[in-house]
């Protein structure tokens, strides 16, 4: 049984590498994360972002968003300052760099994964659906709209 924050994030390593299928095929892990929110997906062209850390949440018998949209997140776990995260714990981003709504707006663009590591104006995060594949990209802290920590 997973009991750590480390644990997950453990979990969620073992994905690296798990991309997209380019073409009309499809990845059936990528279709299976986002089925066990909706049901009716049926490719990995789906935004899948959001579905990798409920797959993860899921595995570990975590409290999880049960949706793919990416600010879901955001009501899930208790929240805790960038400063105090830690590996395992879940970073909600704003998509992209124009006007976005605060965190108050749950349906609205975003993105979602497992903080990694902060080094100054950049937190590193393990997630899904970033350039098409499961890895650990660098993002602007100023897109941060919160972390939360999920009850293991």
């Amino acid at each position: 049984m997973l009991t750590t924050r480390a644990d997950l994030f453990d979990l969620a390593q073992r994905f690296i590498g798990v991309k997209e299928i380019t073409g009309q095929k499809n990845n059936p892990l990528i279709v299976w994360m986002l089925q066990l929110s909706d049901p009716s997906v049926i490719d990995d062209e789906t935004p899948w972002c959001g579905g990798f850390p409920n797959m993860i949440a899921w595995m570990a018998r975590c409290a999880r968003s049960k949706s793919n949209g990416a600010r879901t997140w955001l009501k899930v776990g208790i929240p805790i300052s960038l400063g105090n995260a830690e590996p395992g714990d879940i970073v909600v981003l704003m998509r992209g760099t124009g006007d976005q709504p605060g965190p108050e707006v749950i349906k609205a663009p975003g993105h979602v994964g497992f903080f990694a590591a902060l080094h100054g104006p950049t937190v590193f995060v393990l997630g899904g659906n970033q350039k098409n594949e499961v890895n650990v990209s660098p993002f602007e802290t100023k897109r941060v709209l919160g972390v939360r920590r999920l009850i293991t």
